[in-house]
Order: C-alpha cells, then sequence, then structure tokens
C-alpha cells in the first residue's frame, strides 16, 4: 500500500484554460520536480500536509458535496511524483468524475504509467523568461508525445519579459502536436503582472505562427475563490 502526503484538498471552480467555470475537485500533491521563480505554491509536506493511502484518500473526497462535479484536477506541485500513489488512486477516482492532470508537461515516463486513468491534461509549456528555467523545450517535445489521444491544451504563463523567439519556439511546439494554447499573464497577487495593450500584442504574435491561441487569465484570482 503506497501512501503520499497531500497539501490539500477542495471543491472548487476551475479558473484557469478552456475548463474555466467547471465545478472541480482539487487535489494538491507536495511534490515538485522544478522551482519556478513565480510559484506561490508551498510544497513542503511538514508543513500543513496530511498523509493518505489511496483508499483513505478517496474515502476523505468522497465526502465532500460532489453534486454537479465535473472532472478531478490534479495539481500540485507536479503529481506525476506521486506516480505509484495515482495507480492506486485513479481507478478508484474515476467513479466521482473524470480526471483532469496538471502537469509541467517534463516526466514522460511517470505520464505514460498512468495515462490510461487520465481523460484531459493540462500540460504548462515553461518559458525560460518567466521560469527562470533553461532548456525544457525537448523535455515539452517528449511529453507531447505521448499525449497523443488525450484531450491535451498547452498553458503558457509569461510576463514582461516575453521574447520573440520564445513566442515562435513555444508556438512551433504547439502546432507541432495540434495543441490549443492558452495564455496566462502572470500574476502578482490579484493583479496582471502586464497590461491589456501588452497582452494583445503576445496575443497578435503568436497568432503570426499559430492560430490556436487565446488569452484566458487566471480568473479565479478576480473571483477570489480557491
Amino acid at each position: 500500500m503506497t501512501k503520499t502526503f497531500v497539501k490539500e484538498f477542495f471543491v472548487s471552480i476551475q479558473g484557469e484554460g478552456p475548463y474555466v467555470g467547471f465545478k472541480q475537485l482539487f487535489i494538491r500533491f507536495c511534490k515538485c520536480n522544478l522551482t519556478c521563480k513565480y510559484c506561490d505554491t508551498e510544497f513542503l509536506a511538514s508543513t500543513g500536509a496530511k498523509e493518505y493511502s489511496a483508499q483513505e484518500l478517496f474515502e476523505a473526497v468522497s465526502a465532500l458535496d460532489l453534486t454537479g462535479l465535473h472532472s478531478i484536477s490534479l495539481t500540485g506541485g507536479e503529481p506525476l511524483l506521486d506516480t505509484e500513489f495515482l495507480k492506486e488512486f485513479l481507478p478508484m477516482a474515476r467513479q466521482l468524475g473524470k480526471i483532469y492532470l496538471e502537469t509541467n508537461a517534463t516526466l514522460r515516463a511517470q505520464f505514460e504509467e498512468i495515462k490510461d486513468f487520465v481523460d484531459i491534461v493540462s500540460a504548462d509549456i515553461k518559458l525560460e523568461s518567466a521560469t527562470g528555467i533553461k532548456g525544457l523545450n525537448d523535455r515539452h517535445d517528449e511529453f507531447f508525445v505521448a499525449c497523443k489521444g488525450k484531450d491535451t491544451y498547452a498553458k503558457i504563463v509569461f510576463d514582461g519579459s516575453i521574447t520573440d523567439d520564445e513566442i515562435r519556439d513555444t508556438a512551433d511546439l504547439a502546432k507541432k502536436y495540434g495543441l490549443e494554447v492558452v495564455l496566462s499573464p502572470m500574476m502578482i497577487g490579484h493583479k496582471m503582472s502586464v497590461n491589456s495593450d501588452f497582452i494583445a500584442q503576445v496575443h497578435d504574435k503568436y497568432l503570426q505562427h499559430y492560430d490556436r491561441v487565446r488569452v484566458i487569465p487566471q480568473v479565479h484570482k478576480f473571483l477570489g475563490i480557491e
């Protein structure tokens, strides 16, 4: 029996991407293999997290009001670092709703182990200018190969330092796999880090390379919900 630390779980409204506005059960895992400079989540398992077996977590989330639930969002952190746990948990969780995986799209092998249990993939394409991390495009490329046959979209968080080369390269990557792209302006608290004119300029630059690109900010922050 595998156990893992879960930071929190709660029912709320999805505030990002093409499924914005749907009721979801969010399960936040603690671990992450990246350290993005804009990250606003505390991952230390020893701070406010609780250890669960798959059965214990399933029983705990089943006790919530799941009326009208669209899907179960596995978020974090990076849920794919808990693959062994997910192999036990997801067959049970699928009784409650579709499985919606939020991932940094760098762990192809781990994803392939649970792919059959996942319905929707929300995959980040990480920009060096926003994250401070170099050289992730090749790992994203490998990950998207494994996403074939799954409902997958790419999310790109950006700020005022995004470059034209990054726009071209990430647009080309998304186009290669036919992915819908959601541009998400980086937030500082509950405010966007860039103004609407800059957002429109970035969007237009993307559209010069690829037409399946739209802008969706973090709506839950405007609504004041989790």
